[in-house]
């Protein structure tokens, strides 16, 4: 292989490095969701089986917490779409600067959009985040159970 070959393919590659780093904080970010996920999950479940099971002495509180759940489910998988969404854009990122730098495909001009779409859609990802801690948050008695508010 030609020098300047290997030049470009190492340029690209030197060029890629700053998009996996964020491909990397995506993905750390998604296990964090699927864990948060779960335990919602998890949680909804036990209180359906102490419905089914008639070991409810306030049915409302349990219904009203179900609500809560499935409200945090919903923003945590909007959270998750958005995400696997940032990663697409940024995966395309590398794509299109690995193809400039090495068979010279004029895919120059869809670089920034592609990176700038992913950082966009990762700054919402984080703001779902936010938003479900809050109603996480929100959510916790602190041992105020049967007090006034």
């Amino acid at each position: 292989m030609p020098a300047t070959a290997l030049d470009a393919i190492s340029h690209s590659i030197q060029l890629s490095v700053a998009p996996v780093f964020m491909l990397t904080a995506v993905a750390a970010l998604l296990g964090a969701l699927a864990g948060r996920l779960a335990r919602i999950i998890d949680r909804a479940r036990r209180l359906e089986d102490r419905l089914e099971a008639d070991a409810v002495k306030h049915e409302a509180d349990i219904y009203d917490e179900l609500k809560r759940l499935r409200q945090r489910g919903r923003v945590v998988n909007t959270s998750m779409v958005l995400l696997t969404l940032s990663a697409t854009f940024i995966g395309a990122t590398v794509m299109a600067l690995f193809l400039v730098e090495t068979i010279a495909l004029r895919t120059s001009g869809l670089v920034p959009w592609t990176f700038l779409g992913g950082v966009l859609l990762f700054i919402l990802a984080l703001l779902c985040f936010l938003a479900e801690t809050l109603l996480a948050g929100q959510s916790l008695n602190f041992g105020r159970r049967g007090q006034s508010r």
